[in-house]
């Protein structure tokens, strides 16, 4: 080697750094598994102390309700999957078959601790604040006496016995419906002795019934319809003798099927639809846990259901209609204090809502601030002869919906009114019918969306002639046209004239009532088109940002984070060092916590008095953040089969209020739970001398000036 060569210094080989498989199964919590702990997160307000005590039995019957839809919906569809060959295995890698084993063990665990919380807890101190179910074997005579009258004016006369023999075969029984088997011995008239009947409660009538004060020592209280049928049972077989009388309930699939290819008219189909879905495959079978075992097992045959799908329950198996003791009950002092929703200077006092638009934007956080400025905004618009339009979507709005009078009166004004009316909104399918009839009916011209994509976005555009110009107005919201949910969920309105948002709603108008090419948005992100591509985009910058040293945090705040390549681009962002901090109420299938995967993301549940439905993107963006409020929620249905909508928040003051409001959440050590690695969650409670901090009081006080809640135990 000639002297003058350059040697260069030995570099050390560092070992590669392994590369990481984001599609690793145990990366992903599976769906229906998360959405169980959400139900239980439900179930565990019910033994919260510190919330008013008919506020903890409602949250006992939520948790019912949730599960009811769980069943109807969800564990059908993993059993759908099964009888019809078509397995679709998730990102975690769990099977259909080993979810539903995993679902029935969880299940049954939560439903007893339910029944357990109701019996041991909840109707105790209901009891001591004189608030009663009066069972059966405490009936006083004068109740007896007023049960048997009830029963025989009211109820003997819509029952309908069915005995069970040959020319009596199994009756077809309504989902959720409530039913009893009897046990009969003896022969009737007809010499029949099957020993066998069923009894269907009738849907008319009340579950849950108030027995009046002159039969009882003060307080408020209530007979079940199911003890009255019990106590009485016998009198509806002459001359038989009632061994046994034992209620159950049928849950069965209520999920709608339409072909988009053998559809030519979607309201007409979803008609026929409709009166199936009261009759859909069993699921699950409850039953008083008194019941003989023969007889369970011959239900279970009944309804080709196994043991797995048994739920022996210890009282009635239709809690939900306990929600008759709530609404009925005469102790304010046991519910949430009530509080008047506040109204926004700028409209509080305004003649002319569409003057104080064109001046600024109005941003309204339901159920907080009043959604009444909406409402105004459509009256008006209905009554001003300078309007010429209004388009809007309309998702779950309610039976009696002001927004639908003002829509109504406005066609019958001779306005153009265009209507996008979501008729597949999941259990509201009759109701938007009956909507969409009234509203064509007025005039309107109601159109369906597009067949096999639901129109899940919110929105109103107003157009009005100003002088020599149109001027258009928008209204955009992360929640539904329904008043009803506007003083129960949490949810952004955003009031604007913004010229380039204005016309991209009305684009948006155009691609769902005509057709043709995708058209391009300055400013509106609507899925499918470019909502996923932007979130990942805006996901990626911040890993960039995060790459270069700079600093990088996101925000999010949704129902529900379940979409596979969301959650990859999220783990790619924290493991360059992104801080995310994630607020998800509901399923969530990302798993936090993993070392270098996940080490930098929290996941949040905030679960309270209201139902946190609102969903916000911040990122920061170096310095120039970005805000975006959405209809969209993290999940495949959302960003790829769904009309949704996200629309910036370009005002700073409106940003700053909102990036303000998230904090509140995220320093929530109340009613927060953290999601776990493992999956599970735990809640959030003061540590260290901390004071409590409770997001949605928090709120209440700012906005409405209401203090803490009252509590009674």
């Amino acid at each position: 080697m000639p002297a003058d060569s350059t040697i260069a210094p030995e570099v050390p080989i560092l070992p590669a750094t392994p590369t990481v498989d984001l599609n690793d199964k145990a990366y992903y919590i599976h769906r229906e598994l998360s959405q169980l702990q959400f139900n239980n997160r439900v179930l565990e307000q019910a033994l919260d102390e510190r919330t008013p005590l008919l506020e903890r039995l409602k949250f006992l019957l939520i948790f019912s309700s949730n599960m009811d839809e769980f069943f109807e919906i969800r564990v059908a569809g993993l059993k759908g999957q099964l009888v019809y060959g078509h397995e679709i295995i998730g990102p975690d890698g769990i099977t259909p078959k080993q979810a539903l084993v995993e679902i029935s063990e969880i299940a049954h665990r939560q439903i007893a601790r339910q029944y357990t919380i109701l019996n041991e807890r909840l109707l105790p101190e209901l009891d001591q604040h004189g608030i009663r179910i009066v069972r059966r074997e405490s009936w006083s005579v004068a109740q007896k006496r007023w049960v048997q009258r009830y029963f025989r004016q009211e109820v003997a006369p819509m029952m309908t016995p069915i005995g069970l023999d040959p020319t009596h075969p199994f009756p077809l029984l309504v989902n959720k419906s409530l039913n009893f088997i009897v046990e009969l011995e003896g022969v009737d008239a007809f010499g029949r002795d099957s020993g066998l009947a069923i009894l269907p409660a009738p849907r008319v009538l009340p579950r849950i019934i108030r027995l009046p004060a002159d039969v009882c020592e003060g307080g408020e209280n209530h007979v079940l319809l199911s003890s009255i049928i019990h106590a009485h049972a016998e009198e509806l077989f002459p001359g038989m003798e009632v061994r046994g009388c034992y209620q159950f309930r049928l849950t069965r699939n209520a999920d709608l099927t339409l072909d988009p290819e053998e559809m030519d008219d979607l309201a007409r189909a979803l008609r026929g639809e409709l009166s199936s879905r009261r009759f859909g495959d069993a699921v699950r079978l409850e039953v008083a846990d008194n019941c003989p075992k023969p007889l369970t097992n011959y239900l279970l045959k009944q309804f080709s259901l196994t043991e797995a799908e048994l739920y022996e329950v210890n009282g009635p198996v239709n809690l939900t209609r306990l929600f008759g003791i709530i609404s009925r009950s005469e102790s304010p002092q046991l519910q949430y204090p009530p509080f008047a929703p506040a109204i926004p200077k700028a409209v509080k006092k305004a003649e002319d809502l569409f003057q104080v638009i064109s001046r600024q934007d109005v941003l309204l956080l339901h159920p907080y601030e009043s959604f009444a400025p909406v409402v105004d905004l459509v009256r008006q618009a209905a009554k001003d002869p300078q309007v010429l339009t209004i388009e809007q979507t309309l998702y779950r709005t309610g039976a009696n919906s002001e927004i639908v009078d003002a829509l109504v009166e406005a066609a019958r004004a001779g306005k153009e009114v265009i209507t996008v009316v979501e008729l597949r909104a999941r259990f509201d399918e009759e109701s938007n019918l009956g909507l969409a009839t009234r509203l064509q009916q007025a005039g309107a011209v109601v159109i369906y969306g597009v067949v096999d994509v639901k129109t899940h976005a919110k929105l109103m555009l107003i157009q009005r002639r100003e002088g020599d110009k149109l001027a258009r107005y928008a209204h955009l919201g992360t929640g539904n046209y329904h008043s009803g949910n506007a003083r129960l969920y949490t949810d952004y309105s955003l009031l604007t004239s913004d010229s380039a948002l204005c016309e991209d709603v009305h684009k948006l108008f155009s691609q769902l009532t005509g057709m043709g090419k995708l058209l391009k948005m300055k400013k509106l992100l609507h899925a499918p088109f470019t909502l996923k591509k932007s979130l990942l985009e805006m996901i990626a910058h911040e890993q960039a940002h995060a790459e270069a040293g700079k600093p990088a945090q996101i925000i999010i705040k949704v129902n529900a984070l379940t979409d596979a390549k969301m959650i990859r681009a999220l783990y790619k962002a924290s493991s360059a060092g992104v801080k995310i901090d994630l607020l998800v109420r509901g399923t969530c299938c990302l798993r936090p916590g993993i070392p270098s995967i996940s080490q930098n993301v929290s996941v949040r549940s905030i679960v309270g008095r209201f139902l946190e439905h609102s969903r916000v993107y911040w990122f920061a963006n170096d310095g120039d953040e970005r805000m975006y409020l959405a209809s969209a929620d993290f999940m495949e249905r959302n960003l790829d089969r769904r009309i949704e909508t996200s629309f910036p928040i370009e005002d700073r003051k409106l940003r700053q209020r909102i990036r303000k409001e998230l904090d509140l959440y995220l320093t929530d050590n109340t009613t927060a739970w953290q999601l776990l690695e493992d999956g599970n969650y735990s809640r959030l409670l003061p540590v260290d001398g901390q004071a409590p901090h409770d997001v949605q009081q928090q709120l209440l006080e700012k906005y409405c000036g209401v203090s803490g809640t009252t509590t009674m135990r």
